[in-house]
C-alpha cells in the first residue's frame, strides 16, 4: 500500500541542534526533576501541549486523557518512540503510573534532548484526573480468539503497524499494513494516515507484535477522528501462538 521508505531518526531536528551546539545535551545530572502539575493546570495546557501517557497498553485503554499519545515507558525504545510520533518541538506533559516514574521517563528522554520540552507531569496520575472530574477516553482491547471470530462475523478490519520485515514474516489475511511511524509526519514526509482504506467509523482491530506499538498507533488514529478502534491483546505473537493462519509477504500461508 506504500513504498518502504526509511524512517527519520527520532526527534532529528532537536538532535541536529544539539550536535551544532545550539542546544545543550542533557541531563546535566543523572536525576532530572520534572515539575508536578495539578489536573487543572494540565487541562489548561492541553491546547498547546501534548500529553505523553507512558503507562501500559491495557491501563491506557481502560481510561486516559483524550488525545494523549500512548508510548509505554517499559519499551526499550521509549524516548525514540516519543520522538517519532510527537511533532518536533512540541511542549510535553508526562502521565505515568506512579509519580516517581516521571523522573525515569524524563531521564530517558534526555538522551535525545526531549527532556527540554517537558513542562511537567500530572501529579497523582489518572487517579487525580478522575478525582477532579476531568474527561477520559477508552480503547477496547480485543483478544485474538475474538478477533478471529469477528473477521468473518462482523466485517472487522485489521491494521498491522509493524515493520515491513515483520509483516512479511506473517500477517492476518486481508489486513492492511502501515508502520505506526507513518501515521505521523516524518520531516519532509507527510503523515500517511489519510491513505488508510477505512472510514472513520469502520470497526478496526490494530495489531503489532505484542500490543504496544498498536496502542501508540491507536492514540494517533483517535486524534485523527477514528472512533471504532480495538487494540489486539498480545498482538501477532498471540495470534501465532493460537495457531490462526497467517500469510507471508507473497500472500502464501506460512504457518501450516
Amino acid at each position: 500500500m506504500q513504498d518502504d521508505q526509511p524512517v527519520k531518526p527520532a526527534n532529528i531536528l532537536n538532535i541536529v541542534a544539539i550536535n551544532q551546539g545550539k542546544r545543550p545535551l542533557t541531563p546535566s545530572s543523572p536525576h532530572p526533576t520534572p515539575q508536578p502539575l495539578t489536573p487543572d493546570q494540565v487541562e489548561k495546557l492541553m491546547a498547546t501541549h501534548a500529553i505523553v501517557d507512558a503507562r501500559e497498553t491495557a491501563v491506557f485503554g481502560a481510561g486516559h486523557i483524550p488525545e494523549a499519545y500512548n508510548v509505554q515507558l517499559s519499551s526499550s525504545e521509549f524516548e525514540q518512540r516519543v520522538g517519532w510520533v510527537v511533532p518536533d518541538n512540541t511542549p510535553l506533559i508526562l502521565l505515568t503510573a506512579a509519580d516517581d516514574e516521571a523522573h525515569h521517563a524524563l531521564y530517558q528522554m534526555a538522551f535525545i534532548g526531549l527532556d527540554q520540552f517537558v513542562a511537567g507531569y500530572l501529579a497523582g496520575g489518572m487517579e487525580a484526573w478522575l478525582a477532579a472530574g476531568k474527561p477520559i477516553a477508552t480503547v477496547p482491547q480485543i483478544a485474538v480468539h475474538t478477533l478471529y471470530e469477528e473477521l468473518s462475523a462482523n466485517g472487522m478490519r485489521v491494521l498491522d503497524v509493524r515493520e515491513k520485515e515483520e509483516w512479511d514474516d506473517g500477517h492476518v489475511a486481508g489486513a492492511c499494513w502501515m508502520r505506526y511511524t507513518d501515521l505521523a509526519p516524518q520531516l519532509e514526509i507527510p503523515a500517511r494516515i489519510d491513505q488508510l482504506p477505512f472510514a472513520l467509523d469502520d470497526p478496526i482491530a490494530v495489531t503489532c507484535a505484542t500490543g504496544k506499538r498498536s496502542s501508540t498507533a491507536i492514540s494517533l488514529l483517535l486524534r485523527h477522528g477514528y472512533a471504532n478502534i480495538h487494540n489486539v491483546t498480545g498482538g501477532m505473537e498471540a495470534w501465532e501462538q493460537a495457531g490462526f493462519p497467517m500469510l507471508d509477504g507473497k500472500g502464501q500461508i506460512c504457518n501450516v
